[in-house]
């Protein structure tokens, strides 16, 4: 998938005036890329689109004009874009009560070794998590994940008359949800 190129940044006054549209464009396609597996977790799936979003929203909320901290932010978020061959997801643990939200991020410590694609009956595909997010001690409510699918799960994955699971075997959380077949389209065609 290509990457977010420096071309493609509008200014801020320019942006000011597109965003109402822009942002209402990626509202509809994450309601479409969003897949909640249980209760308190959701993966967001990212394309070039909804990366490009972030990084405009990102130099709105920080005023950032300089070229070097543009340059700074599109490769870090160029890192979100999924690699050929793999799907790339932002993993939202989301729990709304705060006295709730550090004693459940602790009990979810190892969760990063818990998340994997059912592909049919053949493929596993684990999530490879983004390092320096999961500690010992501490675990982020943001998580961005990949999965690198093999050439016979991509195949699979492209197979609607195989199902397709994002699972999660933790021992403090297990869920399981089918991804839709419209999801599974635009995943597939972005493989």
């Amino acid at each position: 998938m290509q990457k977010v190129i420096l071309d493609e940044i509008v200014g801020l006054e320019r942006y000011e005036r597109v965003r109402p549209e822009f942002r209402q464009h990626i509202i509809n396609l994450k309601k479409i890329r969003r897949v909640a597996v249980g209760d308190h977790i959701t993966f967001v799936f990212e394309n070039h689109e909804t990366v490009l979003y972030q990084i405009q929203e990102m130099l709105r909320a920080e005023r950032i004009t300089d070229l070097d901290k543009v340059r700074f932010e599109v490769e870090t978020y160029n890192e979100l874009i999924p690699a050929e061959g793999e799907l790339s997801a932002t993993m939202l643990i989301e729990i709304t009560e705060q006295e709730r939200i550090r004693p459940e991020l602790v009990r979810l410590i190892g969760i990063d070794k818990a998340v994997f694609l059912q592909v049919g009956k053949n493929f596993t595909v684990p999530a490879v998590f983004e390092a320096g997010r999961s500690k010992e001690d501490n675990l982020s409510a943001v998580q961005y994940v990949r999965f690198p699918l093999p050439p016979a799960a991509r195949a699979a994955f492209s197979d609607e008359r195989q199902e397709v699971m994002l699972v999660i075997e933790h021992p403090h959380y297990q869920a399981r949800t089918l991804i839709s077949p419209h999801l599974r389209r635009s995943l597939a065609a972005e493989l």
